[in-house]
């Protein structure tokens, strides 16, 4: 948290990431600065006073958002990223492909390094929440992981939230991998989920620091009889639930196999629904899964690029939204996605569904003819990366800009040609592509990129050190 008040003058504009009428400062909302004190946001309006001490912000020609809140990751694939063998695949053999077969390699040091390179992308892409499904535990591992993230996440003044994973069972794609990667059991992933929540779940309004619950699938993960205990745990604990669900139609044939049901209605049944509960990709829903998840206000994290990647499918984000669902993003691991930046997956999520909306269109008169240019905003967009993160995560008071929010802001300067002629440059970030450059990013009212640059950060460095572990991993 900075001490040192902050006003940002004079932008362009501000997206807020509140839904409806509010998403933008504009009319009689209209808002160009913003006033910044102990890390809060205290003031939005026109010509606002600096007070004394006050460092004041030029963002003229800028646009400002919250900083995105990424609710899916697995950084530690960030040194994955465009494994040839694995390029052409779909998920299961893309699983085998990639991250099984490297995961033999990933000690303390691995994890640091790709956790620092997931981070750092993401920081300059204006991300300032990042949730994070890690796996990687096994009996007798003689690093902590979880503190190797919370320490690269503190490094950089992000919020983190841990997806503590964690398998009881073994998958056959895993069968044969060496015993330092065998399962651990209940009783210690339960063990270790009350010792990260009492070290690192921050209470209150505004967190720097969250764990929750995450087995990999629940349908393969852990035995079935063991779901409701890690429920019933994470609920005496006070912290969420995560993992994947219903990403490809192979999951699908599975719960129909395993236990004569759809995956939601499973889940349902073992208590892994409920406003605690958000699940990754949730590609392939029948209506009546849909309907439990609205009724149970069970979260969504989206990874529409991903899901592209593996050919896993278009996920029904704004039907869900419609019925109440909340909707999140996330980028989900880079070694599925190439990238780890919230920028290209909001833009992409924005053109996705509009593309997909106009394939299922019908000439008339048996159709309604052209449609689904309007089936999601802008807005809609950075609601779901922003607020709607925020509110999936269970992280009060982020994800917004208004007065009593956190000063979790991302001031993009649009000085690049592509964006030159742009009619309405609050779209900017989201419509155009590209990343624009990063003026400054705050967290918590703390300035963490100026100019596009990260404070104390040699890029050159991480670079090398990078293609380094790349050519060490046989890349």
């Amino acid at each position: 948290m900075n001490a040192t008040p902050l006003l940002i003058r004079n932008a362009a504009g501000m997206l807020t990431g509140l839904p409806g009428a509010a998403a933008r400062t504009v009319g009689s909302n209209e808002a160009r600065d913003l006033l910044i004190e102990a890390g809060v946001i205290t003031a939005m309006g026109r010509d606002l006073a600096a007070p004394p001490g006050a460092r004041v912000l030029d963002a003229t020609d800028c646009v400002v958002y919250p900083g995105w809140v990424n609710t899916h990751h697995h950084l530690f694939q960030s040194i994955l990223k465009g494994v040839p063998a694995g390029m052409n695949q779909t998920l299961t053999p893309w699983l085998t492909t990639v991250p099984y077969t490297y995961r033999r390699h990933f000690d303390g040091e691995t994890i640091r390094l790709a956790a620092t390179i997931g981070m750092v992308e993401l920081l300059r892409s204006g991300c300032s929440t990042i949730a994070d499904q890690h796996y990687i535990y096994y009996p007798g591992m003689p690093f902590d992981s979880s503190q190797i993230l919370f320490e690269v996440a503190d490094s950089l003044g992000l919020r983190y939230m841990l997806l503590r994973g964690g398998s009881t069972r073994t998958r056959e794609i895993e069968v044969g991998i060496p015993n330092y990667l065998k399962p651990e059991s209940v009783d210690d992933i339960a063990a270790d989920m009350e010792r990260l929540a009492r070290l690192y779940n921050d209470p209150g309004p505004r967190p720097r620091h969250r764990v929750a619950i995450a087995p990999p699938t629940p349908l393969v993960s852990v035995h079935k009889e063991e779901l409701k205990p890690l429920a019933a745990l994470a609920r005496k604990l006070g912290i969420r639930m995560h993992s994947h669900l219903s990403e490809t139609v192979t999951y699908i044939e599975q719960a129909a196999a395993m236990h004569g049901m759809l995956p939601v209605q499973f889940v349902a049944e073992h208590d892994w629904v409920g406003p605690d509960v958000f699940y990754a990709h949730l590609a392939h829903l029948a209506p009546e899964e849909m309907q439990i998840l609205a009724q149970t206000q069970t979260g969504m994290a989206h990874c529409p690029q991903s899901n592209a990647r593996v050919a896993s499918g278009i996920a029904p984000a704004p039907a869900l939204a419609r019925m109440g669902v909340p909707v999140s993003i996330g980028v989900d691991g880079a070694a599925a996605n190439e990238a780890n930046d919230m920028l290209s997956e909001t833009h992409f999520c924005w053109l996705v569904h509009r593309a997909h909306a106009g394939a299922q269109s019908r000439p008339r008169p048996e159709g309604n003819g052209e449609a689904g240019a309007d089936i999601v905003t802008i807005e809609d967009v950075v609601h779901w990366a922003t607020a709607g993160g925020a509110k999936v995560l269970g992280f009060e008071g982020v994800g917004t800009l208004e007065v009593g929010a956190a000063a979790d802001i991302a001031v993009y300067s649009l000085d690049e040609p592509r964006f030159f002629g742009l009619h309405d440059p609050l779209i900017a970030p989201v419509a155009s592509g590209g990343r624009p450059k990063l003026k400054w990013m705050l967290i918590d009212g703390g300035i963490r990129v100026e100019d596009d640059a990260i404070p104390g950060l040699d890029m050159a460095e991480l670079a090398a050190k990078a293609r380094a572990m790349v050519r060490k991993l046989g890349g």
